[in-house]
């Protein structure tokens, strides 16, 4: 049926090329040399006229017989030809990529003009674009950043988190980790005094 399907796809010609790689795919075969046997056997059984070609850039040829209500069938006899190299078609429906989608920035410049647009800092543009440029433009080390802008906004929404958690509450200054003791130990200690 593989066999068949490109006979199809070329619009049954008298001798067509094939890829082995596709039709192994196409005809769920796991081997070649089940691939190889297969095709031997259907050339053997006059079912169609298989013309390997030892040469890895181009197809073998295959030539389809078409079964009608005559006795005979007409051979033609295996003639080699210089053709172009087949290019698999295994990829050919494959999905287009959304060209809508922001790039990355191409310049410092960029991300400047996008934070002074939101009324940021030019000091915050050149840290997060001197951060994700550190890091290859991914997220955790993973993941490749697809839209910038989006990841610039959370960088914004991050930041004035961090600025609100450091500021001050209720008038008081929250202590730092160096100011707080967490041990409860003194400063001045008297080494007389038993533990």
């Amino acid at each position: 049926m593989a066999l068949f399907q490109f006979w199809n796809i070329n619009r049954f010609p008298e001798v067509f090329h094939i890829n082995r790689e596709e039709v192994m795919c196409l005809a769920k075969i796991g081997g070649t040399a089940t691939y190889h046997r297969c095709l031997k056997n259907l050339n053997d059984w006059k079912y169609l006229c298989y013309l390997p070609s030892y040469n890895p850039y181009k197809g073998s040829k295959i030539k389809m017989f078409t079964f009608e209500t005559s006795s005979d069938q007409a051979l033609n006899g295996n003639k080699t030809s210089i053709e172009q190299a087949l290019i698999p078609n295994t990829n050919s429906t494959k999905q287009i990529e959304d060209n809508t989608k922001t790039k990355l920035p191409k310049t410092e410049n960029d991300v400047l003009i996008f934070f002074k647009s939101k009324a940021w800092p030019s000091l915050e543009a050149k840290k997060f674009y001197n951060h994700y440029n550190s890091i290859g433009w991914r997220l955790g080390g993973k993941i490749k950043i697809t839209d910038w802008h989006s990841t610039a906004e959370n960088w914004m929404l991050k930041a004035k988190e961090i600025k609100i958690s450091n500021s001050h509450i209720n008038g008081e200054k929250r202590n730092t980790p160096e100011d707080e003791d967490f041990l409860k130990t003194k400063k001045e200690k008297n080494y007389s005094e038993p533990l």
